[in-house]
C-alpha cells in the first residue's frame, strides 16, 4: 500500500514557476513508476509526466514537453513536478499517481493523491 500526498500548488502569474512535491509512504516507492495528471473544471483528467522507478525513463505530454521537469527521490521517497512558464492553460488540480508502468493511461496507476491545485493567472 502507498499513500501520495501532494504539495506545492498555489497561485501564480503567466511565466512564473511553482515545483509540486509528492511524499510517499511505504517503503517500496522505489518500486514504483511515478505520474503526475491535471484535472481542468469540466474537463477530463489528463496525462502530464511520467517517470519510471530508476529515473532512466521520462515521458511528458506534448503540452508541457520544454516547460516542465518531472523528477524522483527515492532516498526521500518523493516525486516532483518543476513547472516553468506557466500558462493559464495549465490551471487545473494536479494529482500525482504511482503504477507499475510509466505510461501516459490512468490505468495503470494503482495509488493517486488527492490532488493540488494551481492557478495561473494573466
Amino acid at each position: 500500500q502507498v499513500q501520495l500526498v501532494e504539495s506545492g500548488g498555489g497561485l501564480v502569474q503567466a511565466g512564473g514557476s511553482l515545483r509540486l512535491s509528492c511524499a510517499a509512504s511505504g517503503r517500496t516507492f522505489s518500486r514504483y513508476a511515478m505520474a503526475w495528471f491535471r484535472q481542468a473544471p469540466g474537463k477530463e483528467r489528463e496525462f502530464v509526466a511520467t517517470i519510471s522507478w530508476s529515473g532512466g525513463s521520462i515521458d511528458y505530454a506534448e503540452s508541457v514537453k520544454g516547460r516542465f521537469t518531472i523528477s524522483r527521490d527515492n532516498a526521500k521517497n518523493t516525486a516532483y513536478l518543476q513547472m516553468n512558464s506557466l500558462k493559464p492553460d495549465d490551471t487545473a488540480v494536479y494529482y500525482c499517481a504511482a503504477g507499475g508502468s510509466p505510461l501516459r493511461i490512468r490505468i495503470v496507476y494503482d495509488y493517486w493523491g488527492q490532488g493540488t491545485q494551481v492557478t495561473v493567472f494573466s
